[in-house]
C-alpha cells in the first residue's frame, strides 16, 4: 500500500474489499467517483499470484491507468485497438512469462472466443469489472456486451470477480448480482456523499451569459467540464467560452478520433482547460483538480447526473456541480423516452428516473438529502453546501394561478403555444387571433395582469417540467396531463419555486448593488443583528442570515404576519426578533416614488437619479452603459414615477416633433424604434426616443 501507492492508510472500505479479493471471493462494491474503487482490484492482483484482468469500457480509460501503474512501476498492459498485431503478440507473451500483474480488456474483446482460449492458458489473479452498471438495461449507461460477462462465472469457476460502480440503485444492484452471477458476492457499500462538492441547479434564463457568469465568478482560472446534449451545442458553446478567453476545447462522437484525443490530452496535461462535452466525456477521466462541472443540458436522469458531477473534485478540495436547465430539455428527454424501441415496462421506468431528477431540479428542501436518498442513504440533517441550504428559494402558493394557466389551455382546446396562453392571461389582443377565435370574450382573457409576461413564462416552465403539462412536440401547443386535474378541481395545491431569489450567489451581501434607501436599511439592519449577537455571545449569523437581511431589504416588511414570510424565519425567531427588526424596517422607509412593483435594478437606477439628476452620473456610478439607464429610467416614466423632460432634457417642442414623427412612422402600431431614429436622422438617440415613447406603450 505505502510502497507501491504511496498512500499511509486506506480510505472507506477498501481494507475490507482487498482483504475479501485476496482470500478468493466476489465482492460487488459500490463507491462514489474518487473513493479509490481502482486499489480495490490493483492491490489484490499484485499479491495475487498471475494476471488481473481488467475488464474497461472505454479505451481512453484503459491508457490512462496503464499509464498511471506503469509510472508507479506495477506491471501493466492493455490491448485494444491501438495497438498492431506485433504489439499484441508482445503483451500476450508478457502475460504468458508471468511478466504482467495487470491486464486490460474491453468487454468485446474479453468474451471473444480467442481472447477465452488465450486466458485458459495463463493463470488469472481476478477479474475487475468497471463500470459494472453498465450491465444493466435500467441502469443509465446500458452496454449489451457487458450482460456476455456472465460466462466468466462458468469458465473460471475458482476465479474471484469484482464488479465496481459509482452509481447504482436498488434497482440496478439487483441486476448486477444476476447477471453477472455475484449471488455469494460480499456488498460493500461506500457513502455516496460527496461533502467537497457545492451542488447549484437554477432555470436558464440567459444563456450563455448565465454559464459565464457562473465560469467567470468561481472558476475564473479552473479546469472544468461543461456538458451539453447535442454535438452542435457542444461546438457553439466551445466558441463562445473561446471568444471570453478561455481555454475550451471540444469533446463530441462527431470529432475525429485523433482530435478528441488530442483534447482530452490537453485537458489532462495542461491547467485551466474547459473541456466542452456531450457524455461521451468523462468515464474514468482521473484528473484530480476538475474544479466543476457545469451542465449546460439537463442529463437524463439522476445516475448520470451523479456520475457526471462526481468528475469534480476527486483530489477532495471545494469544487462546484452546477446546471441550468430549462423546460425543453425535460420535454426533449420525454420525447426521446417515447420514441426509444424499449418496451414499454422500461419506458416506465426511464420516465420515472426523469421525474426524479425534475423532482430534484424543482425541489425546495436540502439537494444532497433528495440526492443522497434517491441512492438509500440518508443524511440525517441539510448539508449546508447546495444552493438551497446556502441561499433558500422562496415557496410560493401558485394554486390559483395554475388553475388559470391550465383553464387557459383548456378553453383554447388545448392547440396554443406558451406566449399566446400568457397573452390571453394578461389580456392583449395584438395578436389578430384573439378577436378572430373570439379568445378575448373567454373567462381567462386577462385574469391574470397581477403578474407579469416573465412570471407566467416561469409558472408554465415548472408545470411542464413536473408533468402538470405536456408539449406537443409538432406544433408546440400546451396539453394537460392527467397529473393536472387534481389542480383544476381544487383538491391539490401547487407551490412555485422563485428562481430569482433560489439562484446560488457568488457575491457577497455586501457586494449586491443596493439603492441609496436599500444601502441605509442594510446597515441598520446589520447593526441590529450584530448588537443583538454580541449581547447573547453567538455569532451574528445565528441570528439570522445575510439571505434573510437581504430579503427585509427587498420586501420590506412592516407587520408580524408578513415578516413570518422572510426565509429564516420561523415562530420562534418571529417572537424573539420580530418586533426590533420590523422596528427598523419602519424607521428607515422607502420613498413613495421607490415603493412600487418595478424590477429591483430599475429602481437601484432610479433611486440613484432622482439623487444625482443626471443619466450620465448614474451610469458613472452604477458602471452601466447609458442605453441600460434610459431603458431603466423609461420603465419608470411609463408609469409616471419621473418626468421625461427631467430625464432627456429635451424641451416641449422637441418631444412633440419626436411623437410626431412616431406617430407617422407606426411606432404605435407595431412599436418599431427604427423607423423613428431614421426619420429623424439620427438627431437623437435611442436612449432618449425610448424616454419619450414610454408613455405611449
Amino acid at each position: 500500500m505505502k510502497d507501491v501507492f504511496g498512500y499511509d492508510q486506506y480510505r472507506h472500505q477498501q481494507e475490507q474489499i482487498v482483504d475479501t479479493l485476496v482470500k478468493g471471493q466476489d465482492a460487488l462494491v459500490l463507491m462514489p467517483t474518487g473513493g479509490g474503487k481502482s486499489l480495490c482490484y490493483q492491490i489484490p492482483a499484485i499479491a495475487r499470484p498471475g494476471v488481473g484482468v481488467v475488464v474497461s469500457p472505454l479505451i481512453a480509460l484503459m491508457q490512462d491507468q496503464v499509464n498511471a501503474l506503469n509510472q508507479l512501476g506495477v506491471k501493466a498492459a492493455y490491448i485494444n485497438s491501438t495497438l498492431s498485431a506485433r504489439e499484441i503478440e508482445q503483451v500476450k507473451q508478457q502475460a504468458l512469462d508471468d511478466e504482467l500483474d495487470l491486464l486490460y480488456l474491453s468487454p468485446e474483446r474479453l468474451v471473444g472466443e480467442e481472447m477465452q482460449g488465450f486466458l485458459q492458458r495463463i493463470k488469472v489473479a481476478l477479474f475487475a469489472i468497471d463500470e459494472a452498471h453498465c450491465v444493466s438495461q435500467w441502469g443509465h449507461d446500458f452496454r449489451k456486451e457487458y450482460q456476455n460477462l456472465s460466462m466468466l462465472h462458468e469458465q473460471f469457476p475458482e476465479v474471484p470477480r469484482i464488479a465496481l460502480t459509482a452509481t447504482a440503485d436498488q434497482r440496478v444492484r439487483k441486476e448486477i448480482v444476476k447477471q453477472l452471477q455475484l449471488d455469494d458476492a460480499e456488498i460493500f457499500i461506500s457513502s455516496f456523499d460527496r461533502p467537497n462538492i457545492t451542488y447549484a441547479i437554477e432555470e436558464q434564463e440567459s444563456g450563455k451569459q448565465q454559464l459565464w457568469r457562473f465560469i467567470n465568478d468561481n472558476h475564473p482560472n479552473d479546469a472544468g467540464i461543461v456538458y451539453c446534449l447535442s454535438r452542435r451545442k457542444v461546438e457553439s458553446v466551445a466558441e463562445f467560452l473561446s471568444g471570453k478567453g478561455r481555454k475550451a476545447l471540444p469533446y463530441h462522437a462527431g470529432l475525429s478520433n485523433k482530435i478528441r484525443e488530442r483534447n482530452q490530452h490537453q485537458f489532462l496535461m495542461e491547467d485551466g482547460i474547459i473541456i466542452v462535452a456531450t457524455i461521451a466525456f468523462g468515464m474514468g477521466i482521473d484528473k484530480p483538480d476538475v474544479r466543476f462541472v457545469a451542465h449546460f443540458s439537463m442529463p437524463k436522469n439522476i445516475e448520470s447526473y451523479y456520475q457526471e458531477t462526481g468528475r469534480a473534485g476527486r483530489d477532495g478540495q471545494p469544487s462546484n456541480a452546477w446546471m441550468a436547465y430549462n423546460y425543453q430539455d425535460v420535454v426533449m428527454q420525454r420525447q426521446f423516452i417515447r420514441d426509444s424501441d424499449a418496451a414499454d415496462e422500461h419506458k416506465e421506468v426511464l420516465h420515472n428516473k426523469l421525474d426524479s431528477l425534475v423532482d430534484l431540479c424543482e425541489q425546495l428542501e436540502c439537494r444532497r438529502q433528495t440526492l443522497l436518498r434517491y441512492f438509500d442513504e440518508v443524511l440525517e440533517e441539510p448539508c449546508g453546501n447546495c444552493d438551497n441550504c446556502l441561499n433558500p428559494p422562496e415557496k410560493i402558493d401558485a394554486s390559483k394561478e395554475a388553475q388559470m394557466a391550465m383553464s387557459a389551455i383548456y378553453r383554447t382546446e388545448q392547440k396554443f403555444g406558451i406566449m399566446y396562453l400568457i397573452d390571453l392571461l394578461l389580456g392583449n389582443d395584438n395578436d389578430e387571433r384573439v378577436s378572430k377565435l373570439k379568445h378575448d370574450q373567454l373567462n381567462v382573457f386577462g385574469i391574470g395582469k397581477d403578474h407579469v409576461k416573465t412570471w407566467w413564462r416561469r409558472l408554465y416552465r415548472q408545470l411542464i417540467s413536473q408533468g402538470y403539462i405536456d408539449v406537443d412536440p409538432e406544433h408546440g401547443s400546451l396539453l394537460l396531463t392527467d397529473k393536472a386535474k387534481p389542480i383544476l378541481k381544487g383538491d391539490e395545491s401547487f407551490y412555485l419555486r422563485d428562481v430569482v431569489k433560489a439562484k446560488n450567489k457568488s457575491k457577497k451581501a455586501e457586494e449586491i448593488d443596493l439603492g441609496r434607501h436599500d444601502t441605509v436599511l442594510w446597515n441598520a439592519l446589520k447593526k441590529l443583528r450584530t448588537d443583538l449577537a454580541t449581547d447573547q455571545g453567538v455569532p451574528p449569523y445565528v441570528i439570522f442570515s445575510d439571505a434573510s437581511l437581504l430579503e427585509m431589504v427587498r420586501k420590506r416588511p412592516v407587520e408580524g404576519e408578513k415578516f413570518m414570510y422572510i426565509s429564516g424565519v420561523g415562530e420562534y425567531k418571529l417572537a424573539k426578533y420580530g418586533d426590533v427588526f420590523i422596528q427598523v424596517i419602519k424607521d428607515n422607509p422607502l420613498p413613495k416614488k421607490l415603493d412600487n412593483r418595478l424590477e429591483d435594478e430599475v429602481n437601484v437606477t432610479l433611486d440613484h437619479f432622482l439623487e444625482h439628476k443626471s443619466v450620465e452620473t448614474v451610469a458613472e456610478v452604477l458602471d452601466l452603459n447609458l442605453n441600460t439607464v434610459y431603458m431603466h429610467l423609461s420603465k419608470a416614466i411609463a408609469v409616471g414615477l419621473v418626468d421625461k423632460k427631467d430625464v432627456t432634457g429635451l424641451q416641449d417642442e422637441d418631444i412633440d416633433y419626436i411623437i410626431q414623427m412616431a406617430e407617422m412612422t407606426g411606432y404605435l402600431e407595431d412599436k418599431k424604434m427604427k423607423p423613428v431614429f431614421d426619420a429623424l436622422d439620427g438627431m437623437y438617440d435611442y436612449g432618449t426616443l425610448r424616454c419619450v415613447l414610454a408613455e405611449l406603450e
